[in-house]
């Protein structure tokens, strides 16, 4: 158990990365693997997934999200600090209207696959979908649900008590550690019985 509480602990929420550390597409295509033993409401795994990592198709998806949006002043990642890799969550349709929390299964499963190998991400639901399903000519029967971006962290990222009531919003200090605060276990539940 200590082992999969550090895996779990030291996957954050990465948002600048090391873009020399190139991922290629069957390194997220095993990423994407992983998720083929994720539980899915009904078992009908209504998933599909599109991987992007081409110069050309990861800053068509980076021009697509919104980075960070407690950072006020920060527009995201410089083009070396950008993510070599992403994972497009879609749900199909043509299989299921109701994709239930389906998709947040798979990208922590996508997140702590990547983490084990060294690798990190970042869960983004703020992007342009409309923007994504032209330039991939997704089609419409496929739904963008989330967007994985994967690659080599660079930052530091430091999870910190948040006082009862205080302050969930994450923020970076002058050294450019992000900071993240997380309640208290007690403060998370709500009763043992």
């Amino acid at each position: 158990m200590e082992k999969f509480k550090e895996l779990v602990q030291s996957n954050r929420s990465f948002r600048r990365f090391d873009n020399s550390h190139k991922l290629d597409a069957f390194a997220l295509e095993k990423l994407v693997g992983l998720t083929r033993y994720c539980a899915s409401a009904a078992n009908k795994q209504p998933l599909k997934y599109l991987v992007a990592s081409s110069e050309e198709a990861t800053q068509t998806v980076f021009d697509s999200l919104a980075w960070a949006a407690y950072l006020k002043d920060w527009p995201g990642p410089v083009p070396q600090e950008r993510p070599s890799g992403y994972i497009l969550i879609m749900g199909d349709h043509s299989i299921s209207d109701k994709f239930w929390c389906d998709h947040g299964i798979a990208a922590q499963t996508i997140l702590l696959g990547a983490r084990a190998q060294g690798l990190g991400g970042c869960i983004f639901g703020a992007f342009n979908p409309k923007k994504l399903g032209q330039a991939f000519e997704i089609p419409e029967h496929l739904e963008i649900l989330l967007v994985v971006a994967i690659g080599k962290p660079v930052e530091t990222v430091q999870v910190e008590m948040m006082a009862e009531g205080g302050d969930y919003k994450y923020y970076r200090d002058e050294h450019q550690v992000h900071h993240v605060p997380k309640r208290s276990k007690s403060e998370l539940l709500f009763k043992a019985v």
